[in-house]
Protein backbone atom coordinates (compact mmCIF):
# COMPACT_ATOMS: atom_id res chain seq x y z
CA UNK A 1 0.00 0.00 0.00
CA UNK A 2 3.02 2.25 0.56
CA UNK A 3 4.27 1.80 -3.24
CA UNK A 4 0.79 2.93 -3.77
CA UNK A 5 0.59 6.21 -1.95
CA UNK A 6 4.01 7.13 -3.74
CA UNK A 7 2.66 6.58 -6.97
CA UNK A 8 0.17 8.02 -6.56
CA UNK A 9 1.69 11.11 -5.80
CA UNK A 10 4.45 11.01 -8.06
CA UNK A 11 2.13 10.85 -10.83
CA UNK A 12 -0.18 13.20 -9.59
CA UNK A 13 2.72 15.53 -9.15
CA UNK A 14 4.07 15.00 -12.49
CA UNK A 15 0.26 15.98 -13.93
CA UNK A 16 -0.95 19.03 -11.52
CA UNK A 17 0.44 21.06 -13.79
CA UNK A 18 -2.24 20.01 -16.42
CA UNK A 19 -4.45 21.37 -14.58
CA UNK A 20 -3.92 25.05 -14.03
CA UNK A 21 -3.15 25.12 -18.43
CA UNK A 22 -6.32 23.62 -19.21
CA UNK A 23 -8.44 26.14 -17.31
CA UNK A 24 -6.38 28.82 -18.42
CA UNK A 25 -6.97 27.60 -22.03
CA UNK A 26 -11.37 27.43 -21.53
CA UNK A 27 -11.24 30.52 -20.18
CA UNK A 28 -9.36 32.24 -23.18
CA UNK A 29 -11.44 30.66 -25.75
CA UNK A 30 -15.03 31.67 -23.55
CA UNK A 31 -13.60 35.04 -23.59
CA UNK A 32 -12.51 34.87 -27.33
CA UNK A 33 -16.17 33.53 -27.37
CA UNK A 34 -17.66 36.50 -25.65
CA UNK A 35 -19.20 34.30 -23.39
CA UNK A 36 -16.49 35.57 -20.15
CA UNK A 37 -16.97 38.33 -18.17
CA UNK A 38 -14.34 39.79 -16.04
CA UNK A 39 -12.99 37.89 -12.92
CA UNK A 40 -11.55 38.46 -9.71
CA UNK A 41 -8.34 37.72 -7.81
CA UNK A 42 -10.85 35.24 -5.84
CA UNK A 43 -12.09 33.44 -8.76
CA UNK A 44 -9.01 33.19 -10.28
CA UNK A 45 -7.19 31.40 -7.44
CA UNK A 46 -9.58 29.21 -6.63
CA UNK A 47 -10.03 27.77 -10.91
CA UNK A 48 -6.43 27.72 -10.90
CA UNK A 49 -6.05 25.54 -7.16
CA UNK A 50 -9.58 23.37 -8.52
CA UNK A 51 -7.60 22.32 -11.94
CA UNK A 52 -4.79 21.28 -10.22
CA UNK A 53 -6.20 19.37 -7.68
CA UNK A 54 -8.19 17.67 -10.28
CA UNK A 55 -5.10 17.03 -12.66
CA UNK A 56 -3.58 15.81 -9.67
CA UNK A 57 -5.89 13.60 -8.41
CA UNK A 58 -6.86 12.24 -12.13
CA UNK A 59 -3.64 11.13 -12.52
CA UNK A 60 -2.79 9.81 -9.36
CA UNK A 61 -5.73 7.50 -9.46
CA UNK A 62 -4.56 5.95 -12.17
CA UNK A 63 -1.46 4.20 -9.91
CA UNK A 64 -4.72 1.98 -8.54
CA UNK A 65 -4.26 -0.04 -11.65
CA UNK A 66 -0.73 -0.81 -10.58
CA UNK A 67 -1.69 -3.18 -7.11
CA UNK A 68 -1.63 -6.41 -8.31
CA UNK A 69 -4.04 -8.12 -5.50
CA UNK A 70 -7.15 -5.69 -6.99
CA UNK A 71 -9.18 -7.42 -9.62
CA UNK A 72 -8.84 -5.26 -13.11
CA UNK A 73 -12.62 -4.75 -12.78
CA UNK A 74 -12.75 -3.65 -9.01
CA UNK A 75 -9.55 -1.04 -9.90
CA UNK A 76 -11.91 0.46 -12.89
CA UNK A 77 -14.51 1.16 -10.45
CA UNK A 78 -12.43 3.03 -7.92
CA UNK A 79 -10.95 4.60 -10.53
CA UNK A 80 -14.29 5.71 -11.63
CA UNK A 81 -15.33 6.78 -8.46
CA UNK A 82 -12.70 8.76 -8.03
CA UNK A 83 -12.64 10.89 -10.85
CA UNK A 84 -16.50 10.93 -10.65
CA UNK A 85 -16.28 12.63 -6.75
CA UNK A 86 -12.82 14.41 -8.21
CA UNK A 87 -14.71 15.91 -10.76
CA UNK A 88 -18.05 16.41 -9.20
CA UNK A 89 -17.25 18.18 -5.80
CA UNK A 90 -15.03 20.55 -7.83
CA UNK A 91 -17.28 21.51 -10.10
CA UNK A 92 -20.03 22.03 -7.62
CA UNK A 93 -17.83 24.00 -5.38
CA UNK A 94 -16.51 25.82 -8.24
CA UNK A 95 -20.48 26.42 -9.44
CA UNK A 96 -18.91 25.48 -12.70
CA UNK A 97 -22.16 23.04 -12.49
CA UNK A 98 -25.14 23.00 -10.92
CA UNK A 99 -26.83 20.45 -8.80
CA UNK A 100 -29.78 20.17 -11.04
CA UNK A 101 -27.33 19.34 -13.84
CA UNK A 102 -25.86 16.34 -12.17
CA UNK A 103 -27.70 13.95 -13.91
CA UNK A 104 -26.67 15.32 -17.32
CA UNK A 105 -22.76 15.49 -15.89
CA UNK A 106 -23.57 11.66 -14.81
CA UNK A 107 -24.57 10.45 -17.84
CA UNK A 108 -21.55 12.30 -19.62
CA UNK A 109 -18.99 10.78 -17.80
CA UNK A 110 -20.38 7.30 -17.54
CA UNK A 111 -20.43 7.33 -21.10
CA UNK A 112 -16.78 8.89 -21.91
CA UNK A 113 -15.35 6.96 -18.89
CA UNK A 114 -16.83 3.65 -20.82
CA UNK A 115 -15.47 4.86 -24.50
CA UNK A 116 -12.10 5.63 -22.46
CA UNK A 117 -11.96 2.33 -21.44
CA UNK A 118 -13.56 0.46 -24.65
CA UNK A 119 -10.22 2.05 -26.93
CA UNK A 120 -7.96 1.64 -23.80
CA UNK A 121 -8.53 -2.62 -24.00
CA UNK A 122 -9.03 -2.76 -28.20
CA UNK A 123 -5.82 -0.72 -27.97
CA UNK A 124 -4.22 -3.38 -25.47
CA UNK A 125 -5.92 -6.58 -27.19
CA UNK A 126 -4.63 -5.54 -30.46
CA UNK A 127 -0.72 -4.66 -28.83
CA UNK A 128 -1.03 -8.53 -27.51
CA UNK A 129 -2.23 -10.57 -29.92
CA UNK A 130 0.37 -8.51 -32.46
CA UNK A 131 2.87 -9.79 -29.71
CA UNK A 132 1.50 -13.36 -29.60
CA UNK A 133 1.75 -13.30 -33.79
CA UNK A 134 5.32 -12.81 -33.07
CA UNK A 135 6.25 -15.20 -30.25
CA UNK A 136 4.45 -18.08 -32.37
CA UNK A 137 6.50 -17.13 -35.41
CA UNK A 138 9.35 -16.87 -33.67
CA UNK A 139 8.93 -20.25 -32.20
CA UNK A 140 8.26 -21.57 -35.66
CA UNK A 141 11.22 -20.53 -37.03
Amino acid sequence: MKKFWKDFFMRGSSAAWCGPVSVCIVWVCLDAAGVLGPMDIATVTKGVISGTVIAFIAAGITAIHQLEQLPRGIAILIHAAVLYLDYLIIYLLNNWLSVSRIWIFTLCFAAGFALIWVIIFAVNRKAVNRMNAKIVAAEND
